[in-house]
């Protein structure tokens, strides 16, 4: 078992025109995972069965739920709800938290 004992901030870097993750968690229930963005990088709109909460760990990003856009900050959470189409883009180098619950 792999302990970790860090600042989310500091447990991943970003890389220039990249998004590198790091899983954190991997359960048949759910699974948590880092991300870290380059500026401008972005992941196309996309649905998912399953609910996530996002935490912005440093930065910022657009993030588009059904159609809705939503500046969402360091410190902030925001809900993606299962089935709705939802896209994000980077608006600065930024570290994202994806918590999915299956």
């Amino acid at each position: 078992m792999e302990i970790i004992n860090e600042k989310l901030a500091n447990a991943i870097n970003v890389q220039d025109k990249s998004i590198v993750s790091r899983q954190i968690i991997k359960k048949p229930n759910g699974n948590v995972t880092l991300f870290a963005f380059d500026e401008d990088e972005s992941l196309t709109e996309h649905t998912s069965p399953y609910e996530a909460l996002v935490q912005i760990v440093e930065g910022r990003m657009n993030i588009t739920i059904g159609g809705s856009p939503y500046n969402v900050e360091e410190g902030e959470m925001i809900l993606l709800p299962p089935n709705i189409p939802h896209g994000l883009v980077a608006l600065e180098k930024t570290k994202m938290l994806l918590i999915m619950i299956k």
